[in-house]
């Protein structure tokens, strides 16, 4: 496995990206970020990516052109119609959408009800996507050939399974390539729809779509894909093992040579302190003293105190187990004692909404939650506070700690993943023992995820936290970084380049 994917030839080819959501449209996580910022980044290098998105009600009220490409039924009778679109406010050029109201146009998330209830059909609603780009695969829009098709999770995870078993026999093979944005969800349901969803039954069984008595979309799409990443390189090491392999570790070894890992970017022009719309005062790295400004403008929003000794600490994320936000809630009033203030912006599991419900009662003024998630107060939040932390048990990746070094928010992470990739740890000794040269940290982190880790973090923190002048170096060096995505994409214009041109000779 390689973490490096070198330099590419510097040909045009035509990509086909296949998704559920895409920024700013439709947004459940940081795949969106990815899948909505690779098309911009991607044309620099002579790549021409188009999206192919299921017909949701975000995709379909935000068309402003439309040009019908054709019409396919599904071999399980779902009747589709591709069409090819272009966008409100894109930077970016056409993109395909799968129009199919029947399946996607449903009140609730992408995949559940309103209730947080699966829809019953996800087998079908999903496998309709990844037929269509099949379809398109296949030579269905005359007026651009795709030259390589990019798979999103386990939403388009049969996708590199249609290439390969259902392909055009007047159409040349194309290669796949399948992203894995979080192994946790890998599409899972039940044998009974292996023949429903033109799954050939010579694909039943351990090195194919079977996991565990159970169809895995996204197992199928590791399987069948010509090269696999993941959207960090630490993060495609880490699910090779048994912690966070999440049962298949041992597949994964299997065919890590097709595996590796490329660290996601940022969209800098959105996050940046220095042009940012959203914000109540803007600044830079050579004028941090306007942050403050932030920091009163958030203490209004949120009517929180104005007297707070310790830092102010910001959480956004998912209300989930996988983000280890049960630390945060053990340790809040260690830290409220500390003189800390701690703002949360999230939603999901109930359990935990209480949790915090509960701590903003018991310390008003100092505690604020909202379960929502609104991307001005979340700019407003990582301006106005001067932690962003980012406990998850696991992370592929992680956007929002790269968020947080950007406007001068210093993480504090739990080391797993891409939070690993890019936060480089402070520690006192390390700062006693390299004065007058380089250290490279730009945050905070704890290895191992447990209280006890996290508040001897916490402690470290508080230590640099009284060091006004190394706080401030920590802060310019985060923003100073390059964070965009420039080198992320052209790791994966390398890495397509590869496919197309290295592998196709090297089978």
């Amino acid at each position: 496995m390689s973490d490096e994917v070198g330099v590419r030839s510097g040909r045009s080819i035509q990509v086909l990206q296949v998704s559920a959501e895409l920024f700013p449209w439709l947004k459940t996580g940081g795949l969106a970020d990815v899948t909505g910022a690779l098309p911009g980044a991607l044309s620099r290098y002579g790549v021409e990516l188009r999206p192919l998105l299921p017909g949701l009600p975000a995709f379909t009220r935000a068309v402003t052109e439309c040009r019908a490409v054709t019409a396919i039924q599904t071999p399980w009778g779902d009747d589709l119609q591709i069409k090819c679109v272009r966008f409100a406010s894109s930077d970016f050029g056409w993109a395909y959408l799968i129009v199919a109201p029947h399946l996607y146009e449903r009140d609730g998330s992408p995949y559940e009800t309103k209730d947080r209830q699966a829809f019953g059909d996800n087998h079908r609603r999903f496998a309709a996507l990844s037929w269509g780009a099949k379809a398109l695969a296949d030579g269905s829009d005359p007026t651009w050939q795709v030259s390589l098709v990019h798979a999103h999770d386990w939403h388009a995870g049969l996708t590199p399974l249609y290439l390969k078993f259902h392909h055009a026999l007047h159409v040349n093979p194309i290669p796949c390539l399948l992203t894995i944005h979080n192994l946790a969800y890998q599409g899972l349901f039940a044998p009974k729809h292996l023949h429903e969803l033109a799954i050939p039954e010579a694909c039943w069984h351990l090195d194919g779509v079977e996991f565990f008595g159970q169809i895995s979309m996204l197992k199928a799409g590791i399987a069948y894909a010509d090269r696999v990443n993941t959207v960090s390189p630490r993060y495609a090491r880490e699910i090779q093992d048994p912690a966070q392999g999440h049962g298949m570790h041992g597949f994964l070894r299997l065919h890590a040579a097709r595996l590796s890992g490329i660290l996601n970017g940022i969209d800098t022009q959105i996050w940046d302190p220095a042009h940012d719309p959203m914000i109540a005062k803007r600044y830079s790295s050579i004028s941090l003293i306007d942050k403050e400004e932030n920091v009163l403008a958030l203490t209004s929003i949120l009517g929180l105190d104005n007297d707070a000794r310790g830092p102010r600490c910001a959480v956004i994320s998912r209300l989930a187990e996988q983000k280890g936000l049960s630390l945060i809630v053990q340790a809040a009033p260690t830290m409220i004692r500390d003189g800390a203030q701690l703002v949360v912006l999230g939603n999901g599991d109930a359990a935990m909404e209480r949790q915090f419900e509960v701590l903003q009662g018991q310390y008003p003024g100092k505690v604020s939650f909202r379960s929502d998630f609104d991307e001005r107060l979340a700019h407003q939040m990582i301006a106005g506070s001067d932690l962003i932390l980012v406990p998850s048990r696991f992370e592929p990746c992680g956007l929002t700690q790269m968020y947080g070094m950007r406007y001068g928010c210093l993480p504090l992470v739990h080391l797993v993943g891409g939070l690993a990739d890019t936060v480089r740890p402070w520690r006192f000794a390390n700062e006693t023992a390299l004065i007058g040269t380089v250290n490279p940290a730009n945050g905070f982190g704890f290895d191992q995820h447990c209280i006890e880790s996290f508040v001897a973090c916490w402690q470290e923190m508080l230590q640099c936290w009284k060091m006004k002048p190394i706080w401030k170096r920590l802060q310019s060096r985060g923003m100073s970084l390059a964070l965009g995505w420039d080198v992320a994409a052209g790791n994966y214009a390398a890495l397509y380049d590869q496919m197309l041109f290295r592998d196709a000779r090297h089978p």
